[in-house]
């Protein structure tokens, strides 16, 4: 087995901590002229197709059937349920309230990579850090859904949606690790791209979004956000997740969570004029914190030995 370099590594680390904080920002962005499906679908065919390119160029495009049944399982989780799912919620509230709720995606893995036998039962430190994660969210929900019951607030579909997609992500993420796929990185993540994105679509034409989307009315800022999640978000920080996911284990990868709240809640708070409150706040910290003795608890409890996920790319893995 060969070791993957550090640095490439610590380059995809931060691909994905950055990057990644601030697409929440230019999604916000984005579906102010743009529907949120077609939006998405169409960010990440467009990625899929210049992922392809690059593939290209890399060597041959063969592929079997059953790499594009788990890229389509993929796509469906990770970029249908889970990106267009947060698309969508945007929409109801905050950027960074987003970001934040998303934080909850380690806690999802820890919990189904139990139930589904991926990993041992959570010792007592991890269900402290599990609580922890789900009162945050707790504290996050309670003003929304007063607020919903006086007013008629929308705050409380956005984060149901939030919820509802943070699983299927987590549930894509485990698949996508013991899945097996095309040998090639920048295949594999074009094909879940395209399908993904064709989903998206079809999504967004069954709840009739063509007919509110008018291209003669969008936004500059719309559509320079648009490009920045296509050829930014959607190719480098996609891919970084990708990469990571097939040389190291979902809970280490799932990392992302504790930079990325912080710096949407930043972003949206000094380019969006979004409300920091010390409600937020302290919720966000409670989750951040939670999720980050998760998966410190889960890495210290491990066996200092290279890990090997099942049915990955076989000359590559990622030690703890």
């Amino acid at each position: 087995m060969v070791e993957p370099k550090k640095f490439k590594v610590v380059i995809a680390f931060i691909a994905l901590y950055l990057i990644w904080g601030s697409t929440y920002l230019g999604i916000r962005f984005a579906i102010e002229t743009i529907p949120p499906f077609l939006m998405a679908g169409i960010r990440f065919f467009i990625a899929g197709l210049i992922m392809f390119a690059i593939a290209r160029t890399q060597g041959s495009l063969k592929s079997t059937w059953r790499d594009w049944r788990a890229a389509l399982i993929v796509g469906a989780c990770l970029l249908l349920g889970g990106n267009g799912g947060v698309t969508l919620s945007e929409k109801y509230i905050d950027s960074g309230l987003a970001a934040v709720m998303v934080a909850t995606v380690p806690i999802y893995i820890a919990l189904l990579g139990w139930l589904t036998g991926l990993a041992p039962r959570p010792k007592p430190i991890v269900w402290l850090g599990l609580a922890g994660g789900f009162l945050g969210v707790a504290i996050l929900l309670a003003p929304a859904l007063k607020s919903a019951s006086i007013t008629g607030s929308n705050s409380t579909i956005g984060m149901s949606i939030l919820l509802l997609s943070s699983f299927i992500w987590s549930a894509g993420s485990l698949y996508a690790s013991a899945s097996k796929s095309a040998n090639s990185p920048f295949l594999a993540a074009a094909q879940q791209m395209v399908c993904g994105g064709t989903l998206l679509i079809l999504a967004g034409f069954i709840i009739g979004e063509p007919r509110r989307f008018h291209p003669g009315a969008i936004s500059t800022l719309s559509l320079g956000a648009f490009v920045y999640l296509v050829l930014i978000g959607g190719i480098i920080g996609y891919f970084s997740y990708a990469w990571l996911l097939r040389n190291c284990q979902p809970a280490k990868v799932a990392t992302y969570a504790y930079v990325n709240p912080m710096v949407a809640v930043l972003l949206g708070w000094a380019f969006a004029g979004e409300v920091l409150t010390s409600r937020s706040l302290f919720a966000a910290i409670l989750i951040t914190g939670s999720v980050a003795l998760v998966v410190t608890a889960q890495r210290l409890s491990a066996k200092p030995k290279t890990v090997v996920l099942p049915a990955t790319i076989p000359d590559v893995s990622c030690t703890r």
